[in-house]
């Protein structure tokens, strides 16, 4: 999957997707046909720089703040109401927030690009 991503343009993700289904078609079958049914959405990064790319198709973010959804959530074996579960997450995600100091690697190469790409949505 890291070479489709990494991929410089569609037509080199398409063939890094044609080797991964070489590879990996017989235990992963349905997950590559689900990518060739939906590659026009899947590939519809690659219409931007490298530099926001990185940031579009990075899971590390979301996986993390799945992992610190759950740990909130799992001590509970059940929630008396929907509103308590609610608050929980929104907890969690409060929580997991103070701790996102790092800024984005070259933020301002990549903000001067969404200036250009956004410049009907983005005021400075």
């Amino acid at each position: 999957m890291k070479n489709i991503y990494n991929a410089t343009n569609v037509e080199v993700a398409a063939q890094a997707l044609n080797d991964l289904e070489e590879n990996w078609g017989g235990k992963y079958l349905y997950a590559i046909k689900s990518w060739r049914t939906n590659w026009n959405e899947l590939t519809a990064f690659f219409e931007f720089p490298t530099e926001i790319r990185r940031i579009i198709y990075t899971t590390n973010i979301i996986e993390n703040l799945n992992g610190k959804i759950r740990k909130y959530t799992k001590n509970k074996l059940s929630f008396p109401t929907d509103e308590a579960v609610m608050k929980s997450v929104y907890l969690s995600v409060n929580e997991s927030t103070k701790k996102w100091t790092m800024p984005i690697r070259e933020w301002g190469t990549i903000y001067g690009q969404f200036l250009i790409i956004l410049e009907d949505r983005i005021t400075n």
